[in-house]
């Protein structure tokens, strides 16, 4: 657990006023019209289509176990029992995926990525995250991306525990990008201080994947 009485001038006070001036902590909660709601190329669905790699690791919240380490302060080893005594958030956000289909107003709980970074404490040259899966899946994400005030480590999708397939136990969720940097069955978050594209990433697919602008393919 983390301290609540961190003085003002801790180093990550001084990360986060240099990441404000530096324009991050990108978020995807930005108001838009409703016509505009729906990034160009995708199409609603009520549906919540399953995709992996074909492996769909069944891990039990007895074994289940988070590591955040690298460019970090203070290195995380987290049983379920510590994950769970985190603070708790809940979060409606619509998700795209890069396959074209979107789905509004999913409801989330879990650890909001911005109290993880409190308790992770990223170190000044820190720069991007790593995450690992128990698949053996990989994704990279910029720190401002991760950092995103509407993304968390979600345990719980409308009201219930995340299934197996979705991801559960735990899963990343990052609603402001295309739904493959959201990693499922979370198992490693790893802090970079240089960029390490992952699985899709280095098989053609974009470095950040922003739906709006279409960032699908590494040529997009």
């Amino acid at each position: 657990m983390t301290d609540d009485h961190e003085p003002p001038d801790s180093k990550l006070t001084r990360s986060k006023q240099r990441w404000a001036r530096e324009g991050k902590f990108l978020t995807g909660r930005i108001t838009r019209p409703e016509e505009q709601r729906l990034p160009p190329g995708q199409h609603l669905t009520a549906d919540w289509p399953v995709l992996d790699l074909g492996l769909m690791p069944n891990i039990s919240q007895e074994r289940w176990r988070l590591d955040v380490h690298g460019a970090v302060e203070r290195t995380i080893y987290w049983t379920w029992q510590q994950f769970m005594a985190q603070p708790q958030t809940q979060f409606v956000s619509d998700i795209h995926c890069v396959t074209t289909w979107s789905r509004y107003d999913n409801q989330w709980k879990g650890l909001a990525t911005s109290d993880l970074l409190t308790a992770c404490q990223p170190r000044e040259d820190a720069r991007f995250v790593a995450l690992h899966s128990y698949d053996g899946y990989t994704t990279n994400l910029p720190l401002e991306d991760f950092a995103a005030e509407d993304a968390l480590l979600a345990h719980n999708w409308s009201g219930k525990p995340l299934e197996q397939e979705h991801g559960g136990p735990v899963r990343l969720v990052v609603p402001h990008l295309y739904f493959w940097k959201s990693a499922k069955w979370l198992q490693r978050i790893e802090f970079l201080t240089e960029d390490a594209p992952g699985f899709w990433e280095v098989r053609g697919y974009h470095n950040r994947g922003d739906p709006w602008a279409e960032q699908r393919y590494s040529g997009d």
